[in-house]
């Protein structure tokens, strides 16, 4: 398939070998010194060689900054602005999954804007404001699944207290995203479930998520259709361009669905995320068919759209409904996630519990959630 271009809701280069694209962008925008960002498994990678090598061989002074792990920290923010003064840094090439897309886009924030991160959270009362120049961003997703490549905002964990604070800004949304299906081909299978759940968790969550957002809808429900053909096929055989190709559109679609808002399962999952380190993607296959049958007798007529759109065969709006909590039940099984939250040995603490309530992605699920909900749902996902 050969590389083609969509620019919505930013130009996006898609197909095989688009990172190649990345050296001539640059020079043709007159930067000179682009720093990347990745983690510590890429770092040493030919992925990330390849890339370094490309862009010496136009003339370009590149550096790399590797020191991205596990859920993103401000900590790891702090280094990577460091690293970009000490380089002299002009643009940034930012190559991975979640991880890395928030921790680059977070020190494309504050290498140019005063006072901490966190100054910067979005809904803060006394927010700092997004004011000052954001360097030039080329996103590289290497998984498919939170769709951050296509995202105006960056989650990032407090260093001390673990809690995830979100940062919001359109000037955070990359200018050129080059996503190649062909990086994805190196994801372990496991990983590969985890982060299509993310995707679909996306989806699903924002196609319910209350308020009106037709065009929202639309493409939340096509990026539960996509999940529905490729997930298990991408685990399967991990080399198959159609079925990694559409992952990765179903995974930029459900990034951009859910500026509507995405809802309560969300909330467990940031809050498992936060005590327990666990892996997002998997929080949300763990919490999903749960948040799913508490959501149902508030939407019926949406969730019977859901099971419409995977395929569910039926005439009867409930039957449709329970149609699809339990093919996403099916899929689980089908890609060999974990059921419950056992696999990860979590218990409903007060701590737990208090993540979840606090976390704002709730606020636009479609049944209003309480501390009691929360602990129900904690129950039951076990």
């Amino acid at each position: 398939m050969a590389v083609v271009q969509f620019n919505y809701p930013t130009t996006i280069k898609f197909g095989a070998g688009a990172i190649k694209l990345a050296p001539e962008v640059l020079k043709q925008r007159g930067l000179k010194r682009p720093m990347v960002v990745t983690d510590r498994a890429l770092g040493n990678l030919p992925m990330i060689t390849d890339v370094i090598a490309s862009l010496g061989q136009v003339g370009l002074i590149p550096a790399v900054y590797a020191g991205v792990y596990g859920n993103p920290t401000e900590r790891q923010v702090k280094g990577g602005v460091n690293a970009y003064h000490e380089h002299g840094a002009d643009s940034l090439v930012i190559i991975g999954g979640g991880a890395p897309l928030d921790v680059g886009k977070a020190i494309a924030l504050m290498v140019n804007h005063p006072g901490h991160l966190f100054d910067y959270e979005d809904g803060k009362p006394d927010a700092r404001p997004v004011d000052q120049p954001v360097p030039f961003m080329i996103a590289v997703p290497t998984t498919s699944g939170t769709g951050s490549e296509v995202g105006r905002s960056s989650v990032v964990s407090d260093d001390t207290t673990h809690a995830k604070k979100i940062i919001f800004d359109p000037k955070l949304l990359p200018p050129l995203v080059l996503a190649d299906p062909e990086l994805t081909y190196g994801l372990p299978a496991a990983v590969t479930a985890a982060v299509g759940f993310d995707a679909l968790t996306h989806n699903i969550e924002a196609f319910l998520a209350k308020g009106y957002h037709p065009l929202a809808d639309g493409i939340a429900l096509e990026g539960v259709r996509l999940v529905s053909q490729h997930l298990a096929k991408a685990v399967r055989a991990p080399h198959d361009y159609e079925a990694r190709a559409g992952m990765q559109l179903a995974s930029m679609m459900g990034a951009i669905a859910f500026q509507k808002g995405l809802g309560v399962t969300h909330s467990c999952a940031h809050a498992l995320s936060t005590v327990y380190d666990t892996h997002h993607g998997l929080a949300n296959a763990l919490m999903l068919n749960a948040c799913m049958e508490f959501n149902l007798s508030a939407v019926p007529e949406r969730m019977a759209r859901l099971g419409q759109a995977v395929g569910v065969r039926s005439l009867d709006q409930d039957t449709l409904g329970k149609g699809f909590i339990s093919w996403l039940a099916a899929l689980k099984k089908e890609v060999g996630l974990p059921t419950g939250l056992a696999a990860i040995g979590a218990k409903t603490t007060d701590v737990l519990l208090d993540f979840a309530v606090a976390d704002p992605c709730h606020g636009s699920n479609p049944r209003p959630v309480t501390r009691s909900d929360f602990i129900n749902l904690f129950a039951q996902a076990q």
